[in-house]
């Protein structure tokens, strides 16, 4: 037996072939969420920093409705910063006042959460890919093993010949686990520590942004009542 791909698949079993397809499709499924996870943390944050930009003249004049109808434009539908401005300044803009400050407060934790959810998205499958890629190909490897004894048993001896195509599948079946398994877990910790770092900057443009709304109240003319 020469010991190729074509060679290896040839001798392996069909439990063996539903391991290595599954395993397979858990690397897919892991190249699929980190493509789509680049593409949208990198919208998010772009957009958010051009938003930024964007809106700082109106911020400064205190124009919460030109702040707003920017936050709205298209061009920043993916922006985190502008979901967050939309929900606070909707209610600050409505009652700029101390209790439109409580209501645009309540409206930005709650797209705070629903914001980290969506972050989040895709990452289970990362981090499920990580802890069972390698007990799913030692499932591939129980049954290469079973098949190198089927070998052995066949022959009525225990000679390389007999024992190496099972055990050949089992230590491929072992290898692809593992190499499923360092995708997932670097995929996660990668992403992880990205969205991380976009929750700093949402923490820090929310207290940034209460700082703006009790500045705009204590500005008011009757900001002493």
């Amino acid at each position: 037996m020469e010991f190729t791909p074509q060679e290896l698949w040839e001798h392996t079993g069909t439990p063996v072939r539903i391991v290595i397809f599954t395993m397979f499709f858990m690397a897919l499924a892991c190249m699929y969420v980190a493509i789509e996870r680049a593409w949208v943390l990198y919208n998010a944050r772009s957009q958010s920093r051009l938003l930024s930009e964007a809106i700082n003249s109106a911020m400064a004049q205190g124009n919460t409705e030109e702040a707003l109808n920017i936050s709205k434009d298209e061009a920043y539908k993916r922006s985190y910063l502008g979901h967050m401005l939309i929900a606070g300044l909707t209610e600050f803009t409505a009652r700029p006042d101390i209790h439109g400050l409580h209501a645009s407060e309540r409206a930005l934790e709650s797209v705070f959460v629903s914001e980290g959810s969506e972050l989040r998205q895709g990452m289970n499958i990362l981090a499920t890919t990580g802890a069972t890629a390698p007990f799913v190909g030692l499932v591939g490897t129980i049954f290469g093993i079973i098949n190198a004894f089927a070998g052995m048993a066949e022959a009525g001896g225990g000679g390389l010949g007999a024992v190496s195509a099972g055990i050949a599948e089992a230590l491929v079946t072992t290898a692809i686990g593992i190499s499923v398994a360092i995708l997932g877990v670097w995929l996660f910790n990668f992403y992880t520590a990205m969205i991380d770092s976009i929750t700093k900057d949402m923490t820090m443009s929310t207290q940034e942004f209460i700082n703006w709304m009790h500045n705009q109240i204590l500005s008011q003319p009757d900001a002493a009542q």
